[in-house]
């Protein structure tokens, strides 16, 4: 009857262990699953924000490119104008050197010359102005043809890159799917694999903190020892200070007695002398 009962607990304890290593599974595959999820949103997010970058770019390219060319049709018009500007001053000295030819003159020849090229002038500068409008005419028409083929090729750019960015996207999902499944199928030798990790991992950390607690510890060490040296020191330069001071005031207290002696041995001195100049005056007399 024991061995019976043995038996019986041992079977339901198998069955007991296989129920809650399939609960552990299906936990584990909901983990993934997310974990899967979270994976291909990230990776659709830095798709999608390396394309909006993309652009942005682009059309910063684009705005310089116009202002660019907006600057260029000004400089090239510009200069036309100086040059026009160049050509109008020389015909008017012309004219001026004319008139003052025909007022100094005064021949009928002279005047006839004078009108006939004032009249090629006067054409030849209806001429510039037929011509410079007919320029800027073209210069219009260029730059919208410049334009348009521009645009054209943004929009074929574009579709281009929607087309690679569903491309990609197709290709992520199906290789993620793979990945996945791989995963699946290798998820139980995985398990011990991260759970020797997972110790091995436990362990280095408590190493590197008691090896970091002990560098510390060494440091804080290293660091009182250098403070009482420096305070060791620093009243040893105190005392040499005042050593130095007192032996300086020593000298000097002995150099003031020495020169107080001989000032009183020269004012004895000279006392001395003025007495026996007195006598001797006193006996001359």
């Amino acid at each position: 009857r024991c061995f019976y009962d043995q038996k019986i607990l041992q079977k339901t304890f198998g069955e007991w262990k296989e129920w809650w290593t399939v609960c552990g599974e299906r936990k584990l595959s909901l983990r993934a699953g997310s974990h899967y999820r979270h994976l291909l949103q990230n990776l659709i997010f830095k798709a999608w924000r390396a394309y909006v970058c993309q652009q942005q770019g682009k059309r910063n390219k684009y705005c310089v490119a116009e202002s660019h060319a907006k600057k260029q049709k000004l400089l090239r018009t510009w200069r036309h104008w100086l040059v026009y500007v160049d050509v109008q001053r020389t015909k008017h000295g012309m004219q001026s050197v004319a008139l003052a030819f025909r007022e100094r003159s005064c021949l009928r020849i002279s005047w006839a010359v004078w009108r006939r090229r004032h009249y090629q002038n006067s054409s030849g500068h209806k001429m510039n102005i037929l011509a410079l409008q007919h320029w800027a005419q073209s210069l219009q028409f260029r730059a919208w043809l410049q334009w348009r083929e521009l645009y054209l090729y943004s929009q074929n750019d574009k579709q281009k890159e929607t087309r690679a960015v569903t491309h990609h996207r197709h290709w992520e999902l199906k290789r993620c799917m793979e990945a996945w499944l791989g995963y699946l199928n290798l998820h139980r030798e995985k398990k011990l694999q991260n759970e020797l990790a997972q110790e091995h991992h436990q362990r280095r950390i408590v190493r590197q903190c008691f090896s970091h607690w002990q560098l510390s510890w060494e440091c804080r060490r290293r660091v009182h020892a250098h403070q009482k040296d420096i305070e060791k020191l620093a009243a040893r330069i105190a005392l040499w200070r005042v050593f130095a001071h007192w032996k300086h005031y020593v000298v000097l207290c002995v150099e003031e007695t020495r020169q107080c002696e001989l000032a009183e041995k020269h004012y004895k001195h000279h006392l001395l002398v003025r007495a026996l100049l007195c006598v001797r005056w006193k006996r001359l007399w």
